[in-house]
């Protein structure tokens, strides 16, 4: 026979063989969910490339100036095309340049013609510098093009009628 010091060789030696004569028994449950997954996983990273590519290039054309493209990729919302351009040209900041307008973006995926991007945002405006918000934006597809509601753009510029007023007031003495 042979002794307990054998026993786990031999285990070794029987799930060997075992492998080796029936090969697809391991190799078909390790695939068979792979084709289906990595599909998947490529499918959404390519959707989530597409989504911060089309934020990226709604940032780039409001730092352009380029209204009439940008008010394409808007989505929603009442304003004109014109009006939506000026009040973006009058807004108190506007998309910073270069590595500092989007900066730690996330993708969360809400279905086939929904995401919301989470990134921190560079801006420059009234206040000299770049000012940085992190910020929830909902995009949505609209045809092959992902699009940004009127009021998230308008938010992100710090749009409002009401204009703030700073004064300067001196310290108080005790």
């Amino acid at each position: 026979m042979f002794s307990l010091e054998d026993l786990p060789m031999r285990a070794l030696a029987l799930l060997s063989l075992l492998l080796l004569l029936f090969p697809s028994f391991s190799l078909a449950a390790r695939e068979k969910g792979k084709p289906t997954a990595a599909g998947a996983a490529q499918s959404s990273a390519a959707s989530t490339r597409e989504v911060l590519g089309d934020f990226e290039k709604i940032l780039d054309l409001w730092r352009d100036g380029s209204y009439e493209e940008l008010y394409r990729r808007t989505s929603g919302g009442k304003e004109s095309e014109e009006t939506l351009a000026r009040k973006l040209s009058d807004a108190p900041r506007r998309p910073a340049c270069c590595w500092e307008k989007m900066q730690e973006a996330e993708v969360s995926l809400k279905g086939e013609r929904k995401a919301v991007v989470r990134a921190r945002l560079g801006f420059e405006g009234s206040i000299p510098g770049t000012q940085f918000l992190t910020k929830s934006i909902k995009m949505q597809k609209e045809g092959d093009v992902w699009t940004i509601s009127q009021s998230d753009l308008l938010s992100l510029a710090d749009y409002s009628k009401k204009r703030r007023m700073y004064r300067y007031l001196p310290a108080q003495q005790k």
